[in-house]
């Protein structure tokens, strides 16, 4: 076990030989100096695990040594122990970032809680989230079994994600175990889906059945009602958003907007041209093929698959008979979206203003491109982690700033997430097969029908049907698909990339929030 070194610094060390004794029984280390000026000297010659630090000495007072020693090793927390509790003191303390602060005549556990809190909160933190995770994985395995509702799994879903993160904080050996369970689970999600996704697109051709919110519900049921009763809304799309990366963003968020957080279900495919024009279209994909083959894009033509979004709104709103002024703005780089932000009081003009962000996206297929950012984003943990670093200095930082000043009500999700793809299941096409690694369409497809979910009738899922023989296939859980040519150098290349367009969690269930501005 590492002994933990403390540095003691107070003019008067001698009184306080009790409670040194006391923490020397208890195993630490203790060196002990008498002014300012040795402080320095012991932290430029030596490693402390902490310090404490008089705030009141001869010579150089203690903000003024905390200044030095924060020069030398800014890492080492420094705890204040002051007679004063004068509230200038302790601002200027806290403002030069000490780790706590102990009021004189300081006592035995008091210093030794501050030292739980700050040298060992790590190993006490791990020890009992690894513990309440042990608890909670028979109930978890057995609320697998017992997903009979889309609910169901939205709430499994939330679970696996909360243990995800807080797991992902600690030194857990438990993650490799929830991953596990994780699998299990879009396992189950997966049956489900290939048991009721056809009912539910049954229950959109009656127009009476019970469906869950999807994609092109989102206007209907979220933003239209919002406008019809006088509010201005910010409807803001990031594309490939996932769950827990939203939460990570809620962290950053949460003291400037009351949240309302809700999870609804993408389409199938899991992909931007589906799922997001349905989303601005209020409509399935193969009835905007139909009513407005202009704004559609086929699987196999060369041009952008979501160049039409604007006028696909436009279309909507037109249904609807909604007059609401509204823009609609695309960032796909960091000064596109400053210029939003400078421009945002012409949005504020608005009764409704769309924002579709693409960074995530571009990071989901950067790491799969680039050697370097897939060795940034090595796993689910550190993909979050780029996540929250792009958002604390992004310009989206700065719209949320400028909304949580605003009379709109924000509306935040996504078109789909994605998935990291860890297994490769082999498929046979031909060249007009689309390129997609988590669903193909095309007609003569062969592959193990016991690995995927199959659509062969796609007008029954409302999707574009090619030819007399199309057939939509979906990997579920953590598949994707490779061909058997050059399988090796395929399946090493793709295995481990986030991916998107099949049926999983992380894919289908996604983020739809409501922020109002607390001001």
């Amino acid at each position: 076990m590492h002994n933990y070194t403390i540095l003691w610094v107070d003019d008067e060390i001698d009184m306080l030989r009790p409670h040194i004794l006391f923490l020397e029984k208890k195993g630490y280390e203790v060196v002990t100096v008498t002014n300012g000026t040795d402080a320095i000297e012991q932290c430029q010659q030596h490693t402390f695990d902490l310090i404490l630090l008089d705030e009141m000495m001869p010579g150089l007072s203690g903000l003024e040594t905390l200044q030095k020693i924060k020069e030398v090793t800014s890492a080492t927390p420094v705890v204040m122990c002051t007679k004063s509790e004068e509230e200038n003191i302790m601002n200027q303390a806290i403002g030069s970032k000490i780790a706590d602060y102990l009021i004189k005549p300081v006592n035995p556990s008091q210093i030794l809680i501050t030292l739980k809190k700050n040298i060992h909160q790590k190993e006490i933190v791990t020890t009992v989230t690894q513990s309440s995770y042990q608890q909670s994985f028979n109930e978890i395995t057995m609320q697998i079994q017992n997903c009979l509702t889309l609910e169901d799994w939205k709430e499994l879903y939330r679970r696996l994600v909360y243990w995800e993160l807080e797991l992902s904080s600690t030194d857990s050996s438990m993650t490799e175990m929830l991953q596990m369970q994780k699998a299990e689970a879009n396992i189950g999600f997966g049956k489900f889906i290939r048991n009721h996704y056809l009912d539910w697109m049954d229950a959109k051709h009656k127009s009476n059945g019970e469906c869950p919110l999807m994609s092109p519900d989102i206007f209907r049921t979220q933003v239209f009602p919002m406008l019809d009763v006088g509010k201005k809304v910010f409807l803001i799309v990031i594309d490939n958003f996932r769950f827990d990366q939203w939460r990570i963003l809620s962290n950053e968020i949460g003291d400037k907007f009351d949240i309302d957080e809700q999870l609804y279900c993408s389409i199938l495919p899991t992909a931007t041209q589906y799922a997001r024009n349905a989303i601005f279209s209020g409509l399935m994909p193969d009835t905007i093929a139909e009513m407005f083959p202009d704004l559609w894009v086929d699987e196999d033509e060369e041009e952008g698959k979501n160049l039409n979004e604007r006028p696909l709104i436009q279309t909507q709103l037109d249904r609807f008979r909604k007059h609401y002024t509204f823009s609609y703005t695309k960032v796909n780089e960091q000064s596109y979206g400053e210029r939003l932000v400078a421009q945002f009081k012409s949005l504020e003009r608005n009764d409704f203003n769309v924002v579709v962000v693409n960074f995530i996206d571009m990071l989901s297929h950067a790491r799969t491109e680039s050697k370097m950012v897939r060795e940034l984003a090595s796993n689910e943990s550190a993909y979050r982690s780029l996540t929250r670093s792009w958002f604390q200095h992004s310009f989206f930082a700065d719209l949320l700033e400028r909304l949580a000043e605003s009379d709109y009500h924000i509306i935040l999700t996504t078109d789909h997430g994605c998935v990291r793809a860890t297994d490769a299941v082999k498929i046979i096409g031909d060249r007009n097969t689309n390129t997609n690694l988590r669903y193909k369409i095309g007609k003569n497809l062969s592959y193990n029908s016991r690995d995927v979910f199959e659509i062969h009738n796609p007008r029954q899922a409302f999707l574009p049907q090619l030819n007399l023989s199309t057939t939509y296939v979906f990997a579920t859980g953590n598949r994707f698909f490779a061909y058997p040519n050059n399988y090796n150098y395929y399946v090493t290349y793709f295995k481990d990339t986030f991916q998107h367009g099949g049926v999983s969690m992380e894919e289908m269930l996604i983020p739809l929030i409501t922020l109002k501005p607390r001001k």
